[in-house]
C-alpha cells in the first residue's frame, strides 16, 4: 500500500522547471499568480456550478479585467465585484481582534460555452472540464488557524502547515476535477508578536488573508483541474463570508447576498443546491449547509426552514440521474471522538443539525439516489459505511489546518451511530496527518478510493460500491 502514486500512465515526466515552481510554491517563494508587470498580477482559476457549468474567474489587481481567449476568441470578461474596503461588520471575533476587509482586488467571471477546447487568461491556460468525470482529488479545511484564545499554527513552517504541499502533491495525480469540502479561510485574527511561527502573517477576511490561505498555497491544484467548492462554516457571513462570495461561490453575486451587512445574513448564509454530472449516469450535487448547527435544529429557528427548502431541492435535483454523490461541509453522518480528564475516549455525532431537519422530510434522512457524501468540518479523514441503505460517509478535513488529536477507536462502540437508527457496519480514520483522498471510477457505481500523505505515501485504499464501503485498514498509524 505504502509508496508514492505514479503519474498517469500517459503522462510524460515532469520537467524539472515544473518540479522547481512547485518547490517554489512549497515554500512561498513566488507567487501565484500570472504577473502582467511590476504593477499588477492575476490569479485565474475554473470552478464549476449547476449543470457542470464551466465559469472562468480571475483576481487582479488591474483596473480592468484580463484578457480571456476562448477557442482562438477574444471574450470580455465580466465583472464580479469591484475593488474596495467593506466596514467593519459583526463577526465571530470581538471587535477589537477585527478589521474592515479589505479587497484591493478586482474579481471577473465568464461562463465558458459547453464543449470549449482551450481558454486561457493573459495568455496562461485555463482547465477545461471533461466530458465524462473519472479521478477526483477531495481536500477539505485547508487554512492555517489564526484565532484568538486558541492555539496558533505556524503558517510560516511548511511542515505544520502543509497545504502548499498538499496542493502540489495532489495536481501530480492529474485529476479530472477537485472537490474542497469548505473551510477556506482561518486566518481571523493577529498572530501574537512573540510567537515566531505565524509572525507577520494576513490575517482578518479581506484578499491578503484569502491569498496567503488559500489562493497562494493552492496554486498547483487550481492550475490541474476545475474546481467543485463547497462553503463551510468558516465561509459563513460572520466570518469570510464577503470572500467566499466574490472569490469562490458559483451563484450570481447580488446586492444582499454579499455578507457586507449583519441586516442581510438570511439571506447571505444559503444559496440552492445545484448537481454536477460526472457521466455515465452519475452526478455531484452541492448543499450549503455552512451555517448549520452541530445540535438539533428546532422548528422555530430560521434555519429550519431553510434546510426544509435546501431538502425538497435537494429532492429534486437527485431524480435527475440514478446515481448521486453528496458534497456538504459538515457531515451529516459523521463520528467524532471526545475525550474526558481521564484519558476516557468517547465517540458521538460530529453534527447533528442537518439530519435533525432532514429526518423530518424523509425517515432515510437522505433521497435513495445519493449512495455517497464527501464533507470535512472534523480535522481528520473518516470513512464510515453502514447497514441497510444509508449512504456511505467519507470525512476529508485533513489538509492544513490544525489536526484533531482524539483519535477514532480502531473499533467502533456498539452505541457509536451519527443518527437515530443508523447503524455502522465498517470503518477506518486517520488523525495526525496532513495529506488529500482520491476518487477513481472503475464502473456506473464503483469508485476506487486512496489515501495520501502530503508527500504522495499512500497511507489507506478503499472501494466504494453503490452505498457501500470498506478499507484495507481500519485505524492509519
Amino acid at each position: 500500500m505504502a509508496g508514492h502514486f505514479p503519474t498517469r500512465p500517459h503522462s510524460s515526466a515532469l520537467g524539472w522547471e515544473w518540479i522547481i515552481s512547485i518547490a517554489a510554491i512549497i515554500c512561498g517563494c513566488t507567487s501565484t499568480s500570472s504577473i502582467k508587470s511590476a504593477a499588477s498580477e492575476t490569479t485565474s482559476y475554473v470552478v464549476l456550478g449547476e449543470g457542470g457549468t464551466a465559469i472562468a474567474r480571475a483576481i487582479t489587481t488591474a483596473v480592468q479585467c484580463p484578457s480571456l481567449r476562448v477557442d482562438g476568441r477574444n471574450e470580455k470578461m465580466d465583472v464580479r465585484s469591484a475593488a474596495g474596503t467593506v466596514p467593519l461588520r459583526a463577526t465571530r471575533s470581538k471587535p477589537a481582534d477585527s478589521k474592515p476587509s479589505a479587497f484591493h482586488v478586482l474579481t471577473c467571471e465568464k461562463t465558458l460555452p459547453p464543449r470549449t477546447r482551450t481558454a486561457s487568461i493573459d495568455g496562461r491556460s485555463l482547465p477545461l472540464p471533461s466530458a465524462e468525470i473519472r479521478r477526483i482529488v477531495v481536500i477539505g479545511d485547508t487554512g492555517c488557524r489564526l484565532k484568538t484564545g486558541e492555539e496558533y499554527q505556524s503558517c510560516n513552517d511548511a511542515e505544520k502547515y502543509q497545504f502548499a504541499r498538499v496542493a502540489a502533491t495532489a495536481a501530480q495525480w492529474k485529476p479530472d476535477l477537485v472537490v474542497h469540502v469548505g473551510d477556506y479561510l482561518y486566518r481571523e485574527n493577529a498572530c501574537p508578536q512573540d510567537d515566531l511561527g505565524c509572525a507577520g502573517s494576513a490575517w482578518g477576511y479581506g484578499w491578503d488573508a484569502w491569498k496567503e490561505d488559500f489562493f497562494r498555497p493552492g496554486a498547483a491544484l487550481l492550475g490541474a483541474a476545475p474546481w467543485i467548492v463547497v462553503r463551510g462554516n468558516h465561509e459563513s457571513c460572520v466570518r469570510a463570508g464577503q470572500g467566499w462570495w466574490r472569490f469562490l461561490d458559483p451563484h450570481p453575486l447580488l446586492a444582499g447576498r454579499d455578507c457586507n451587512e449583519e441586516k442581510n445574513d438570511d439571506t447571505g448564509d444559503y444559496s440552492d443546491p445545484y448537481a454536477v454530472p460526472l457521466g455515465d449516469g452519475a452526478q455531484l450535487i452541492v448543499l450549503d449547509t455552512s451555517n448549520t448547527s452541530n445540535d438539533p435544529i428546532k422548528a422555530d429557528d430560521v434555519r429550519h426552514a431553510k434546510y426544509v427548502d435546501l431538502y425538497t431541492k435537494l429532492e429534486r435535483l437527485a431524480q435527475r440521474e440514478p446515481y448521486a454523490i453528496l458534497a456538504n461541509h459538515q457531515p451529516i453522518l459523521g463520528l467524532a471522538g471526545k475525550s474526558d480528564k481521564k484519558g476516557n475516549l468517547t465517540v458521538h455525532a460530529s453534527s447533528r443539525g442537518i439530519a435533525s431537519v432532514f429526518v423530518e422530510r424523509n425517515p432515510a434522512i437522505l433521497p435513495a439516489q445519493v449512495e455517497a457524501m464527501l464533507s470535512g468540518h472534523t480535522h481528520l479523514w473518516e470513512q464510515l459505511s453502514f447497514r441497510g441503505d444509508t449512504p456511505s460517509q467519507f470525512i476529508a478535513g485533513f489538509s492544513g489546518t490544525l489536526e484533531d488529536v482524539v483519535p477514532m477507536p480502531e473499533i467502533l462502540p456498539d452505541n457509536a451511530s451519527p443518527a437515530p437508527g443508523v447503524v455502522v457496519n465498517k470503518s477506518s480514520s486517520w488523525i495526525y496527518g496532513f495529506g488529500f483522498m482520491t476518487m477513481e471510477r472503475q464502473g456506473a457505481d464503483r469508485w476506487q478510493i486512496k489515501v495520501w500523505k502530503a508527500n504522495g505515501e499512500a497511507v489507506n485504499d478503499c472501494e466504494l460500491v453503490g452505498r457501500q464501503s470498506r478499507c484495507r485498514v481500519a485505524q492509519v498509524k
